[in-house]
């Protein structure tokens, strides 16, 4: 009893159908792509110079093979031989034909279709010339069939994946990290694997496979390997999809953020404005007892987050960006886009930040160059530039102004600067232009050496009050050593019952402290932590200045006794 054999086709057509509907991919293109593939096996295996065509009959559920063969006077190239028939040759077959017609025969390959095929052999056969190439090309067919089918849907997903990602490009995802590569953090997002370079992580920040990942998707890049998904968590933009996450003010387009600046892992600042006058955009941004600026700082690991109001005059925005500090005078350079910030002295600190990060953080936020001075400083640099600039041949105190006023702060400026420029200021005479710039080509020097020796006692001076003990401290110097807090603030602090540092520190109410005038509950907050550190600080200063003394005591008793032994 002969054996029945499936039909080969019906499962072809079940596949294209299984893959189309589960991978999402196009059942035409399916077709087209396996099409494409069978000739390309067909010519290899039946010979590169035949003129093959594949085509998919869906009835059947499967890719047939046909060959265009051209009826010529006479065969002349012997390469071509394989697709022509000559016209006597074609009418001894009993075909009404003429030159150019094109004939169409099916290859029949299949083993289903050994009679057609014994058959087409039997008529056709000296024209065809497949007898010999027939077997072995439906094992052929159907691992190709099988081999374009896995490598269609590989490519599909990967493409399917690229489009999804590409356009999630500039969002926020979440997943899973699963493994690390050279440091690279491999994370899995369900459909996909992302990459946290080592360059886009934070450095405070570590993971352990299995850690949820919330990250920025950087860029979405197509590799041979299927799409690249680049995600960051250094990004500024992680920030500011933060908060567009928590603030539904800036989602609704209520409140903007206009800039931002970070140093991951440390600190950033945000600017943001409203486009409602009944909205407050830091209020916004804030939310309820800092509920949302809190899940920000959460999700970021702690870092510190300064929000501030944008404000389309340059002088106010940078004065803003640098809070919590205060700033006494603004003097703006346009030509350089650079402005000058004179802070009072117990500020500078405050402004110039740990390491420089508040001022850094301000100008990236601006856009503008910062140059910070504190008060003391100033009148320093200007009773310098009075000597430095006064000394010059032809410089009276109305030109020193001139100068200072244009920015010339020392004999150097006037040395490097172009004569040209020197002779469109008013009061110069242009004929004493040489002599002035010799001159203070030889006041350089001098200058040198004044700016070095004011250099030293400054920073003497500043290690000497910082080293003064506590109980030799009133307590509004003791205030203003507290980290945040200038004299407006100390004076509104004192008039709010507030009257020492321990006041501050032992302040339970927040809400009470953010009362203040000109505090507010999130530099309470500030203010009540930078207290307490200060009084920690301040307890070991006091200590080891107390051990100081106690030993230079015992060191001055002991030379006392010495001299009074015989």
């Amino acid at each position: 009893m002969p054996t029945q054999q499936a039909n080969p086709s019906v499962n072809l057509n079940l596949v294209l159908d299984q893959v189309a509907k589960d991978k999402g991919i196009d059942r035409a293109v399916l077709i087209a792509t396996l099409e494409d593939a069978m000739k390309t096996a067909a010519k290899k295996h039946f010979g590169q110079d035949r003129e093959l065509e594949a085509k998919y009959d869906p009835d059947k559920g499967v890719v047939e093979l046909f060959q265009a063969i051209t009826v010529v006077e006479e065969i002349v190239d012997p390469v071509q031989a394989v697709n022509q028939i000559s016209l006597v040759e074609a009418h001894k077959k009993g075909m009404e034909v003429e030159p150019g017609d094109e004939l169409v025969f099916q290859i029949f390959y299949r083993d289903e279709d050994a009679a057609e095929a014994k058959a087409q052999d039997d008529q056709y056969g000296d024209i065809l010339r497949l007898k010999t190439f027939r077997r072995g090309f439906g094992r052929i067919a159907a691992q190709t069939a099988k081999q374009v089918i896995l490598q269609r849907t590989r490519d599909a997903e990967r493409e399917n994946v690229f489009n999804e990602y590409r356009d999630r490009k500039n969002e926020i995802v979440t997943g899973i990290a699963r493994r690390f590569e050279r440091g690279n953090i491999i994370v899995d997002l369900g459909r996909a694997e992302a990459v946290l370079p080592v360059r886009e992580q934070v450095p405070r920040e570590t993971y352990r496979p299995g850690d949820r990942v919330q990250a920025y998707v950087l860029d979405v890049l197509r590799e041979s390997k299927g799409p690249q998904i680049v995600l960051s968590r250094a990004s500024v933009n992680l920030l500011t999809k933060l908060f567009e996450m928590e603030v539904p003010e800036i989602a609704e387009g209520i409140v903007v953020i206009e800039a931002a600046a970070r140093e991951p892992g440390g600190r950033a600042k945000i600017a943001v404005s409203s486009r409602d006058s009944d909205v407050d955009p830091v209020g916004a941004c804030v939310g309820m007892k800092g509920s949302r600026v809190q899940a920000v700082v959460q999700e970021l690991r702690g870092e510190k987050i300064d929000i501030v109001p944008f404000d389309e005059d340059p002088a106010r925005f940078v004065c803003s960006a640098l809070a919590p500090a205060e700033v006494s005078r603004v003097i703006i350079d346009e030509a350089n886009h650079a402005m000058e910030l004179i802070v009072p002295d117990d500020q500078l600190s405050l402004a110039i930040g740990r390491r420089g990060q508040n001022v850094r953080l301000a100008a990236q936020l601006t856009g503008w160059k910062l140059d910070i001075n504190s008060e003391s400083r100033v009148r320093e640099l200007r009773e310098f530039a009075n000597r430095s600039l006064g000394s010059l041949p032809g410089v009276n105190e109305m030109l020193v102004e001139t100068l200072y006023a244009h920015g010339f702060r020392q004999a150097r400026d006037i040395a490097e600067a172009n004569a040209e420029l020197l002779a469109q200021l008013p009061g110069i005479d242009p004929a004493r232009i040489p002599s002035m710039q010799e001159a203070a080509r030889t006041r350089m020097v001098e200058d040198q050496a004044e700016l070095s020796r004011m250099d030293y006692e400054r920073e003497q001076a500043r290690i000497a009050e910082a080293r003064r003990h506590p109980d030799e401290l009133s307590q509004p110097e003791r205030m203003a050593r507290v980290r945040g807090v200038g004299e407006k603030t100390i004076e509104q602090l004192i008039l709010a019952g507030y009257r020492s540092v321990e006041d501050i520190a032992n302040e339970k109410d927040l809400a009470k402290l953010g009362d203040v005038p000109g505090v507010g509950i999130k530099k309470a907050r500030q203010l009540k932590s930078a207290a307490e550190n200060y009084l920690v600080e301040e307890a070991k200063l006091r200590a080891e200045l107390n051990a100081e003394r106690g030993a230079m005591t015992v060191a001055l008793e002991g030379g006392a006794e010495a001299t009074k032994s015989p």
